[in-house]
């Protein structure tokens, strides 16, 4: 009965590919909803990375952040939009605010850093990061191209390793998972940073990997069983791969969860975007990448497997 993974099955024979149609659906509705709440309405929590402005992380020591103070002594000093939060301990917090345009944000940190310290007293501050217009517009198109050369790589990597037809249903496969992604930072109105660019490129690496395993096994299968349907194949590849798929993606995810709880403030997002990435990673390759396999079809040309010669045994 020990180690405990032996408890799980090893024959599974679940029936994915019957499911496809329903779950197609499903995510394309999930989709839509997402691109419609990107781009119409809500639309994303963008943070200063991408907006520009000025993010100050503080701690006061043992006594407790007054966050309607610090908001009362940054009303009058014209900083648009003005965030102040706790993160972490009480006596932790975090402002955003917008610098004025064409103001000196030298100046303007100064000014609300002598603002907080006339409420708050004696205040460290941890962080102190300012994002110019010309740089958040700069870190827009560079995190943009930076997600499609990421699927255009993996594109022309299963292009290369299998075909095409591979490589449509892998690049479909992100695209859905990227966009979902999208739909949860929407849904959970998560500041959008630098920090989930880089989680989104993430999930583009693990998608593609779980993607090319069922892949790898697919391919195999069909030297191996020349006559047996496709959608038979599928399922077959799928339910092989299956207890190693659950096996990384839970191992992933345990990983992770130590960092969402104990991460603090500024990596929870991140944790919480990968650890959602980590689970549609795993259903896309499953509902997403195969079921266009076998919308497509694929050549059947390929040698059949050579049986592997058994050696002698040693003496």
């Amino acid at each position: 009965m020990w180690p405990l993974i032996k408890l799980l099955p090893h024959d599974t024979k679940f029936p994915f590919v019957s499911l496809a149609r329903l779950f197609a659906t499903l995510s394309i509705i999930a989709v839509i909803a997402t691109v419609i709440g990107t781009f119409v309405y809500p639309g994303l929590n963008v943070g200063i990375d991408f907006k520009g402005g000025t993010v100050l992380e503080l701690t006061t020591g043992a006594k407790p952040v007054d966050l309607a103070k610090v908001r009362g002594a940054l009303t009058g000093l014209n900083l648009g939009d003005v965030q102040v939060q706790t993160f972490g301990k009480p006596n932790d917090a975090v402002v955003r605010f917008q610098t004025p345009t064409g103001a000196d944000s030298g100046k303007v940190v100064t000014a609300v850093k002598g603002a907080i310290s006339g409420v708050l007293g004696q205040v460290s501050y941890s962080r102190t990061d300012v994002i110019g217009p010309e740089v958040s517009d700069e870190l827009k198109i560079s995190g943009a191209l930076a997600l499609l050369a990421a699927i255009g790589l993996m594109l022309l990597y299963i292009w290369f390793r299998f075909q095409l037809q591979f490589g449509l249903g892998a690049v479909v496969a992100l695209f859905h998972d990227v966009t979902l992604s999208f739909g949860l930072i929407l849904l959970l109105r998560l500041e959008f940073s630098l920090n989930l660019i880089a989680a989104l490129l993430t999930i583009i690496g693990y998608s593609m990997n779980d993607t090319v395993v069922v892949f790898d096994r697919l391919r195999e299968n069909r030297r191996k069983y020349k006559k047996m349907p496709l959608r038979d194949l599928i399922d077959l590849s799928v339910n092989e791969t299956l207890s190693r798929t659950v096996i990384t993606g839970v191992t992933a995810l345990l990983a992770l969860s130590g960092l969402a709880i104990f991460g603090g403030e500024s990596l929870r997002p991140l944790s919480i975007v990968l650890l959602f990435g980590i689970v549609i990673g795993t259903y896309s390759s499953i509902y997403v990448a195969s079921p266009i396999i076998l919308l497509w079809g694929v050549k059947k040309d390929d040698e059949v497997a050579a049986p592997i010669a058994p050696q002698p045994a040693r003496p």
